[in-house]
């Protein structure tokens, strides 16, 4: 369990086949234009995070039939879905213009959607002293909240920057609502970076002495 202050911005699977080109507009189901809004306002999130030397943390996925499960390869077998973001394909790349800087960690998920199962990531998150957890990327019923939900049962509170984000399922607010209630997530906007950078905790104590 986490006891740290830290806030770490956690930037999840905005990669090309999940955000742009044939596979990703073939799967989402929605307007491709939110796909693009969310890359864009992650993108200025990220900015923001590293502006206020708060630690930015990108987590990529890879579908390899190599890296899948039984149960896995018999759900894409059973459904016609091929593979996603292969190992060293455009797919798996970040979206452009996401790069992650020179000494940002980038932790990679093997067929699965939790980034608490990436090898490093939790223990990355110990050794920065990190107890909050703000998200960003894709998709917020599936990774985001596979990871989320982790994070809250480990003892990190979570916020979770809503236009940074879109549900792949279900509608977006259905997805943002569970957060909210289930994981007592804070839900705010990229924008709001002196929020969302802080540790909840800190505005408790601020409130507490009335500054």
């Amino acid at each position: 369990m986490t006891g740290g202050r830290g806030t770490a911005l956690v930037v999840v699977d905005v990669q090309n086949d999940f955000c742009t080109g044939p596979v990703a507009t073939s799967r989402y189901p929605g307007d491709p234009a939110a796909l693009e809004t969310a890359v864009h306002n992650t993108t200025r999130a990220v900015e923001a995070a590293r502006a206020r030397a708060t630690d930015v943390v990108f987590v990529r996925f890879v579908g390899d039939p190599a890296h899948q499960g039984a149960a896995w390869r018999r759900r894409d077998a059973e459904r016609g879905k091929p593979p996603k973001c292969l190992e060293g394909s455009w797919g798996a790349e970040f979206a452009e213009p996401l790069v992650p800087a020179p000494g940002e960690r980038v932790f990679t998920k093997r067929a699965c959607f939790d980034a608490f199962l990436s090898d490093g990531f939790e223990e990355h998150l110990g050794r920065r002293g990190t107890g909050h957890l703000a998200f960003a990327g894709l998709f917020a019923d599936v990774c985001v909240d596979s990871t989320a939900r982790t994070a809250f049962q480990k003892g990190f509170h979570v916020t979770v920057l809503s236009d940074c984000t879109t549900a792949l399922h279900t509608p977006d607010e259905q997805a943002l609502r569970f957060m909210r209630r289930v994981y007592g997530a804070r839900v705010t906007t990229h924008d709001r970076a002196a929020l969302w950078t802080r540790h909840p905790d800190e505005e408790e104590e601020e409130e507490g002495t009335g500054t």
